[in-house]
């Protein structure tokens, strides 16, 4: 099965599109799995360490082709506020949730959740499920496996709060 071994970002792109393959949040960040792009194109990501995928990049395949990576659609929530200063609370409190946010000018977009859609209301803002790319900010865990990570606590330090993780990325 061919390889594809690297990734090319969206702006540094050149060369043959032969297929695209539509991934949600949680299968954009990858190292080694085997893929079909839409149009049939089987072949074997192996990159050399754990990658997130954005929309928009491309796979290069071991012959130079390129499979480009769509962001699929998923359901989240658009959260709102009145003004700037209540849309900043509303992202600590997401924040403090450890949870993948995608932060736009007007709107924050989170994985759909009916418990964090009740927060959001119950603190003043909107929750309005919708159904888009979800492109969640990097954050100073972008680089590590998807759901692991450190907070650069000591060792014997009981670190047991909930990680929910949830896929997604977005098209605007």
């Amino acid at each position: 099965m061919i390889r594809a071994t690297h990734v090319l970002r969206r702006d540094a792109l050149a060369g043959e599109i032969v297929d695209r393959i539509v991934l949600d949040h949680g299968d954009r960040h990858r190292r080694r799995m085997a893929m079909r792009g839409v149009g049939g194109v089987a072949f074997l990501l192996d990159l050399a360490e754990p990658t997130v995928l954005d929309d928009g990049d491309a796979l290069v395949l071991q012959d130079g082709r390129l499979v480009w990576v769509e962001a699929a659609p998923e359901r989240l929530l658009a959260i709102r506020a009145a003004d700037d200063h209540a849309l900043k609370r509303l992202i600590w409190h997401i924040g403090n949730r450890h949870i993948p946010a995608e932060i736009a000018p007007d709107a924050v977009y989170i994985a759909y959740d009916h418990v964090l859609a009740e927060m959001v209301r119950g603190l003043g803002g909107t929750a309005e499920a919708v159904e888009r790319p979800f492109r969640p900010e990097g954050g100073a865990y972008a680089g590590e496996a998807a759901g692991h990570h450190h907070h650069g606590h000591h060792h014997d330090h009981d670190h047991d709060h909930a990680h929910p993780h949830a896929p997604s990325h977005s098209h605007d």
